[in-house]
């Protein structure tokens, strides 16, 4: 699977803990780097990692920062993104299962960084339900549209 991975400046160990660990799985992993400094902006990490997924040349992104929320909220702005912070396993597996999330964003300092590799392991394996949930989906995507028209109907 091709995934596009970033981080603000408190998410870089995380970051490259979890590349390295998708790499060995035999994943095409993409780093976003932004020019080192003491703090980066999460905003401008997540919105190249949230650019690759919609534009397609990524399959799935993984954003880490302070605690995954801001990554998200500014992921959510592109169209045919769905992430979401995911604090645990089962959170991972439903969001896939009925929201086919495709940003996975998490929190830099976890408490256990082997729990998070299993986290991503869940949201990676994890398949979409489909069904009533794929309808859901399609309305999500009619907003997005309506959006992008200026709030036109269609």
């Amino acid at each position: 699977m091709r995934i596009a991975i970033g981080s603000d400046h408190r998410g870089v160990g995380l970051k490259s803990r979890l590349a390295a660990y998708l790499k060995q799985r035999g994943h095409d992993v993409t780093e976003v780097e932004i020019a080192a400094s003491d703090s980066l902006d999460y905003p401008d990490i997540a919105g190249d990692v949230s650019l690759a997924v919609s534009g397609g040349r990524v399959d799935r992104g993984l954003l880490i920062c302070g605690t995954g929320i801001g990554m998200a909220i500014t992921a959510n702005k592109l169209p045919g993104v769905r992430a979401a912070v995911c604090p645990d396993e089962a959170t991972a597996e439903i969001c896939r299962r009925h929201n086919d999330v495709n940003v996975l964003c998490l929190a830099g300092a976890p408490d256990d960084p082997a729990q998070t590799e299993r986290i991503v392991d869940v949201w990676l394996e994890t398949p979409f339900d489909g069904g009533r949930h794929a309808r859901r989906l399609e309305k999500i995507a009619a907003l997005e549209r309506r959006n992008c028209n200026g709030g036109a109907t269609g």
